[in-house]
């Protein structure tokens, strides 16, 4: 596809779909943008180059991809006001709002719509994120290899095949970075705990979750074998891996992340 993108939003992640697009070749003038906020809307046309306006009517002339990046709560009123457009140029619809499903932007749309549902994760601002896609039955070969390449620009991309799963992707890895940061939160507490400077208690805690998760990337062991190796007999890691388990870590993990994706799948409900 190598019509026009249009995004209707150009907030935090569409910035960095933007950039990862441009970053690969992408010539920015074939890059619109809606966005109401006059200082993000100058910020993208001033840093990428692209083509900015103050409402989606207009950054969709021309466009075959559109990319709604809005809020969930706002993306049925602004599908509603391009549906007449979106029945006359049948565009392929990208969406990166959480919670709203397929069908969902397909009926607000007008009907008849290929619509590529995604989720991605806040690493993607750094090109590291990690993205679900799901694909409805309008969708041919070349709209996902343009999702695909579009969303990849933000990190890895995984394919869904059933819909319903989106919500455990969600609340897997589109919640997932804020338990991380709350592990890491409460370890830098703990070490101050126990009565290290706050200073060197954050670079321990933060510099072993990043080696910690490179390790898990950058090597073709799984993490149970991976905690194994760091876990001595009766050493001070069995010790506090003991204590974790003891406490229910694992169920408490697996019920935090049922409650994501219950609450994905009510929210859906509630913007429908």
């Amino acid at each position: 596809m190598n019509d026009s993108i249009a995004f209707i939003g150009g907030g935090n992640m569409a910035r960095s779909l933007i950039g990862g697009l441009v970053a690969q070749g992408r010539d920015p003038a074939t890059i619109r943008v809606a966005e109401p906020v006059p200082a993000l809307r100058d910020a993208l046309a001033a840093d990428f180059g692209v083509t900015v306006f103050a409402d989606g009517a207009q950054a969709i002339a021309g466009a075959s991809a559109w990319v709604f990046a809005t809020k969930p709560q706002v993306l049925r009123s602004v599908c509603e006001s391009l549906a007449a457009q979106a029945q006359a140029m049948r565009p392929l619809v990208v969406s990166i709002a959480a919670g709203i499903t397929a069908a969902q932007l397909e009926r607000w749309l007008g009907g008849d719509t290929a619509v590529v549902r995604t989720m991605p994760n806040t690493p993607a601002l750094l090109g590291a994120g990690v993205t679900g896609l799901y694909a409805s039955d309008r969708v041919d070969a070349a709209g996902r290899a343009f999702a695909e390449a579009l969303l990849s620009a933000a990190g890895n991309t995984v394919w869904i095949d059933d819909e319903a799963l989106m919500d455990a992707v969600t609340a897997v890895s589109g919640s997932g970075p804020a338990y991380v940061f709350l592990l890491a939160e409460a370890m830098i507490g703990a070490g101050i705990g126990e009565g290290l400077p706050a200073d060197a208690a954050r670079t321990l805690a933060l510099q072993t979750v990043l080696g910690a998760a490179r390790m898990l990337t950058e090597s073709d062991v799984d993490a149970a074998e991976l905690r194994r190796r760091v876990t001595s007999p009766n050493g001070t890691t069995q010790a506090a891996i003991e204590t974790f388990e003891a406490g229910g870590f694992r169920t408490l993990v697996a019920e935090a992340i049922h409650a994501a994706r219950l609450r994905g799948a009510a929210l859906s409900a509630a913007n429908d």
